[in-house]
């Protein structure tokens, strides 16, 4: 699953060379925090060799969940099979990217590395005979401008689904953001304009669940970057409006056992295999423990409550749109296309930790035996993140999984997070009780 020492070696070659024939002069190691935040250092070229031997040292403990101050010197390790020139750095001296792997000084990986936990996790599928691959389709809005505090942000358009207008500015906004994807090696499968105002999607074409993330972070940045060029904001916010639907990150989950798709059964329900049915039972199950990972945000759980097919309930389905984990319809000879659809995650989420806690989840269930029921009593998502937060406290797969670091990070700052939240007055409140009151 992971490139080889004799392969890892030519990459880092590639890279050196192309940075002095492309006459790069700027390097940004790209990592991101517990949060799902990127950070970036750059670097001139002649220091990369070295980075890749000994990494760069920085200051683990000002990046949030990463370190305490009593031990904060941690190390960057790009790795050099994500090496990608800057699309939006056209004038010379270029500028170029790689992701980070994070190390303690000891070389050992940093536990508190969002990367780290989802290779630990995908290890764990690789020992079990899978590799996992990933399919986003990743929501999200433009606004006319940045929104100030306390006012209504204003989309770009007054779209709707599928809507293509010569007014919508969503084309050629989604057309430059492509053409930049593709430049840095991001394969994009499908756009189109969503059903709120504004609101935008662009689905990745799948890859391994690594690179899966690792392009989600980029996709993020370029459309900021784009939006920004545009004189737009845009804004993965969960639920930006009370009356029209969030942005979702409906992800598409396969198992491969070499070349063959595990998750495929010809003539079984919904051509699903006993593998796959025994995955979607363990996402199911585990669904409500794992929640404050894919919908961490005070406003996460206005989208999930908010109707318009988001999910609510930890249930499953071949067509209902509105269930947690749903059934794509099978094509006739595109068994490798056999997959499952789990559609709580927002754009939002740090996609490294919802992967890992999903497929986790996942392969728990496979690895019990847990039985795909069709009884419709599906239990209920956390409904706030004070539930979500109550919620993954007791799930031992979830601590497990993220590793003790990360789960008590999580944990820290989303109380504190509630606890600012419940402690605002809201123009709800001022508007409904202040005249009458």
């Amino acid at each position: 699953m992971f490139p080889d020492s004799d392969t890892s070696g030519r990459q880092r070659d590639f890279v050196l060379r192309t940075l002095e024939e492309r006459n790069i002069r700027f390097v940004r190691l790209w990592f991101t925090d517990v949060l799902g935040f990127l950070k970036s250092v750059a670097i001139a070229p002649a220091e990369l060799e070295t980075a890749f031997e000994e990494g760069i040292g920085f200051d683990g403990s000002a990046i949030e969940g990463f370190a305490r101050v009593s031990e904060s010197d941690m190390l960057a390790k790009p790795d050099p099979q994500t090496f990608s020139i800057l699309p939006w750095r056209t004038e010379n001296p270029g500028a170029a990217r790689m992701f980070c792997d994070i190390a303690m000084p000891d070389g050992s990986p940093s536990p508190s590395d969002p990367r780290h936990v989802l290779k630990q996790t995908l290890q764990r599928a690789a020992d079990a005979g899978f590799t996992c691959y990933t399919h986003p389709e990743v929501e999200f809005f433009l606004f006319k401008s940045t929104p100030k505090a306390g006012e209504v942000p204003v989309p770009v358009d007054q779209g709707g689904y599928f809507d293509h207008t010569p007014s919508a500015v969503g084309h050629d906004f989604r057309r430059q953001a492509i053409t930049m994807l593709e430049a840095m090696g991001v394969s994009v499968e499908f756009s189109h304009h969503e059903g709120a105002p504004g609101q935008q999607e662009i689905d990745l074409r799948y890859a391994d669940a690594l690179s899966t993330a690792d392009n989600i972070m980029t996709f993020r940045h370029v459309v900021k970057e784009v939006a920004l060029d545009q004189g737009f904001h845009a804004s993965f916010m969960p639920k930006p409006f009370t009356d029209f639907a969030g942005s979702g990150m409906h992800t598409h989950f396969s198992l491969f056992s070499g070349e063959k798709n595990a998750f495929f059964e010809a003539g079984a329900k919904w051509q699903l295999s006993k593998i796959g049915r025994a995955f979607v039972a363990g996402v199911l199950r585990h669904a409500p423990e794992f929640t404050l990972i894919t919908n961490q945000w005070v406003n996460s759980y206005k989208r999930l409550l908010g109707g318009h097919e988001a999910p609510a309930r930890a249930s499953w389905s071949g067509d209902d749109r509105s269930a947690l984990v749903r059934i794509p319809m099978y094509k006739p000879k595109k068994e490798v296309s056999t997959r499952i659809e789990v559609r709580s995650p927002d754009s939002a989420c740090n996609p490294y930790l919802a992967f890992s806690v999903i497929v986790a989840a996942g392969l728990e269930g496979i690895k019990g035996d847990y039985r795909l029921d069709d009884d419709a009593s599906a239990e209920s998502l956390p409904s706030s993140l004070s539930e979500a937060i109550a919620a993954m406290e007791k799930s031992q797969l979830v601590r497990e999984v993220l590793g003790e670091p990360v789960f008590e990070y999580v944990l820290r700052n989303k109380r504190a997070e509630w606890q600012e939240y419940r402690r605002q007055v809201t123009a709800f409140e001022l508007d409904r009780y202040l005249p009458v009151l």
